[in-house]
């Protein structure tokens, strides 16, 4: 009986298996000779980058505030606190902005690239 009732105890004491948060196939490359950096970007209310390219792939998640974003031949969408994103190999980054006029976006990006190379680029 004292075994049934440490098994219930248990069990509700488990967090419940929560989904992912994101999943992404990645490119066919081989990651010899490559680095990630890690950047914290953080972009004041309405403040957006100039389009640009990244050699290698880079996966961002988004810490605080909402980051409109957009790359080349894709359809503007916004991503909030919690969300996650992947840019390709050689993909234009066209819009990467603070959604907000009032507040600001902080995200974190790994970029993923050979080394040696620049990790980001003009458009």
């Amino acid at each position: 009986m004292a075994g049934a009732f440490l098994a219930q105890a248990q069990a509700q004491v488990q967090p419940a298996a929560r989904p992912p948060v994101f999943l992404q196939d990645l490119p066919p490359v081989a990651l010899d000779n490559w680095t990630v950096t890690a950047v914290e970007v953080i972009q004041e209310p309405g403040a957006a980058s100039k389009p640009h390219s990244h050699p290698g792939f880079v996966l961002g998640y988004v810490l605080e505030g909402e980051l409109r974003f957009q790359l080349k031949g894709q359809e503007e969408r916004t991503y909030r606190t919690g969300e996650m994103f992947y840019e390709p190999p050689g993909a234009v980054h066209l819009v990467s902005a603070s959604a907000s006029k009032t507040k600001r976006t902080r995200f974190l990006a790994l970029v993923f690239a050979e080394k040696g190379k620049t990790i980001s680029m003009p458009a």
